[in-house]
């Protein structure tokens, strides 16, 4: 399946890294989402998609701050997702598990707080 990576200047660059895992797709997300780098989240969402997978796992263990408008494409992508096939966010901590419990996010989106626990659960028979 085809790479892709997003990549910013600055000390809190923005990356994407896109892995598969059998017929599930994983975005390693590093730096920081906001206003500027969401819509190239969202592309990248959506690029993984093309490829048809089972599975969609946003992996946001390296961002260093999750604004409000990267919580927005990622309620988008669960949506648009959901209609052919599984979607998770790995989120911990203060930077985005805690900010998207407060605004309530994890309501409408599964939550793990590690890749490996999301891989188990969306990879399980």
């Amino acid at each position: 399946m085809p790479e892709q990576s997003y990549l910013s200047m600055g000390p809190d660059a923005f990356e994407v890294g896109v892995s598969w895992h059998g017929s599930t797709v994983v975005l390693e997300v590093s730096g920081t989402v906001d206003l500027v780098t969401a819509p190239q989240l969202s592309e990248s969402i959506l690029t993984a998609m093309s490829n048809e997978p089972e599975a969609v796992i946003v992996d946001l263990t390296d961002v260093l701050f999750l604004a409000s408008a990267g919580m927005t494409v990622l309620i988008a992508a669960h949506e648009q997702v959901m209609a052919s096939a599984r979607f998770a966010v790995v989120a911990e901590g203060p930077a985005t598990g805690r900010p998207m419990k407060l605004v309530g996010v994890d309501q409408l989106v599964r939550i793990y707080p590690t890749l490996e626990s999301a891989l188990a659960d969306l990879t399980a028979a």
